[in-house]
Order: structure tokens, then sequence, then C-alpha cells
């Protein structure tokens, strides 16, 4: 039996790595921090300012549906932007059925205030405008504002998929 493949996706500085370990410890499913799947020119790229494209994104994006579908038996939480609808599409191939797709959305102002106060990252918010300009909000899955808790955040997402 295949289990869930939850993509929590959205622009840099939302959460997606502290929703998807909260969601992977509820369901007892791995996590997968899809930055670490960046080839280092991606890293570069966006560490010196300047946003990918699609083509850039093409590789990375393969290589998270194929970690996707190796977990599909399992499930697993996979923290991925997954801006447009044709980065989904790529994501969910072949794993249609066992694939959420978990929106969490904010304000640039939100967003913009969360990134200013990180360190340590190389997605910085002078990319941010770029990724609004990007994001086609989904819509199938949930979607979940970022302006609580991240417990409250789980909670509305275990409530939506009741």
């Amino acid at each position: 039996m295949n289990k869930t493949i939850f993509f929590i996706m959205g622009v840099s500085g939302t959460g997606k790595t502290t929703i998807g370990k909260l969601l992977a410890k509820e369901f007892n499913i791995p996590f997968f921090d899809g930055d670490d799947y960046h080839p280092k020119e991606n890293i570069v790229k966006m560490a010196s300012g300047n946003p990918l494209n699609d083509a850039d994104r093409h590789g990375w994006l393969a290589a998270l549906n194929e970690l996707a579908i190796k977990n599909k038996k399992t499930g697993a939480a996979i923290a991925c932007s997954a801006l447009k609808e044709k980065y989904r599409a790529q994501l969910r191939t072949k794993i249609e059925e066992e694939t959420i797709f978990v929106h969490l959305k904010g304000s640039y102002i939100e967003v913009k205030s969360r990134l200013d106060s990180r360190e340590a990252h190389f997605m910085t918010s002078a990319l941010l405008k770029s990724q609004f300009g990007t994001l086609e909000s989904p819509t199938e899955g949930i979607t979940v504002s970022i302006m609580q808790t991240p417990e409250q955040i789980l909670q509305e997402i275990l409530n939506q998929l009741k």
C-alpha cells in the first residue's frame, strides 16, 4: 500500500522545513529538505541574488520526483517551493494519487520580515519579489496561513486532511 507524499510548498521563508518536520513526525514518515537537492550551481546563483529560471529548476524537480517515488511505499514530507503548476505537475509524475501539496501562504511583508531575520541561508529577501512574481497559487491541496504558530499550522493541516 502506498502512503502520502506531502510536498510542503511556498516561497522562501514561509516555514516549509519547520512544518515539514512536524508533519513527518506526526505521520512517522521521513522528512527531506528540497534545498539539499539543489545542484551547487543553483545555490551559487541564488546566493549571488539571481533567481532561478525553469531550466535551472528542471533537474532539481526531477531529483525530488525520484525521491518521492522512492518513498511512496512509506510516505514522505518534502519541503520544496513548487511555485508554478508545471513544477507541481513534474513533482507528482507517477505518484499523482499519493501526492498532497500543502501551501504555506503569507504576504510579501510577512515573509520578508522572516527572511530578513534569518541567518546562514543562501536564499535572501533580495529574491523574494521574484518568488512572489513566479508563484501560481495551487487550486488543489491544502492552503494554510503562516500567521499562526507551527503547532496551529500543523493542526489546521490535520483538520483539512479529515
